[in-house]
């Protein structure tokens, strides 16, 4: 079976799944070939209602954005500026039409390979690291966010306990400020900032 990283050819079998994010309610298409294609996985939904939305900013990268779930919650909740990207085409496209079904604006929706079609600085880059896609591709996301944000920039992320939470946090340690905002059912929400 593929990964939600790749652009693997599946039989496409597109789904709708509801949710409420901090009382705002949310309809996503999900598809075979993406990241929790049956709905917001709690990792994600912890991230989402651990981050301090004042803290948001207006410029917003959402990396490796899958069906565009933080992305689309952040624009909703703060009228930020989005920029959505991520390697698999199959989940951009369902991006897209989920901005549509969000009534949705000022988002951009763009693949991008890491960082690689990325030219501007952002107040916070959100991300749920595709850890399947290995410890290099992680580190590369994580690492180098410190060149796309702007000086008083965060970068917020979720990471489970059991996919080595406490080494990426010490190894975060090294360029980052790191503060655990919230720790749940083996799920950690950190905030690394300058």
């Amino acid at each position: 079976m593929g990964h939600y990283f790749t652009n693997e050819k599946l039989p496409s079998e597109v789904k709708k799944t509801n949710c409420i994010v901090r009382n705002c309610s949310f309809v996503f298409l999900t598809d075979r070939g993406v990241f929790s294609k049956e709905g917001l996985d709690f990792g994600s939904r912890l991230l989402l209602e651990s981050i301090p939305l004042v803290e948001v900013g207006a410029k917003v990268l959402d990396m490796g954005c899958g069906y565009g779930v933080f992305g689309i919650v952040l624009n909703k909740l703060t009228n930020a500026c989005i920029d959505m990207v991520d390697v698999n085409l199959r989940a951009l496209h369902l991006a897209k039409r989920n901005l549509a079904l969000n009534d949705c604006s000022n988002i951009h929706v763009f693949e991008s390979d890491c960082y690689s079609n990325i030219d501007q600085k952002y107040n916070t880059i959100i991300t749920n690291p595709p850890i399947r896609a290995g410890k290099k591709i992680v580190y590369e996301i994580l690492m180098n966010a410190k060149g796309y944000l702007e000086p008083d920039g965060n970068l917020f992320l979720v990471i489970r306990k059991e996919q080595g939470a406490k080494s990426l946090i010490s190894d975060l340690s090294k360029v980052y400020n790191v503060e655990i905002l919230e720790k749940k059912k083996g799920f950690f929400v950190l905030k690394c900032s300058f």
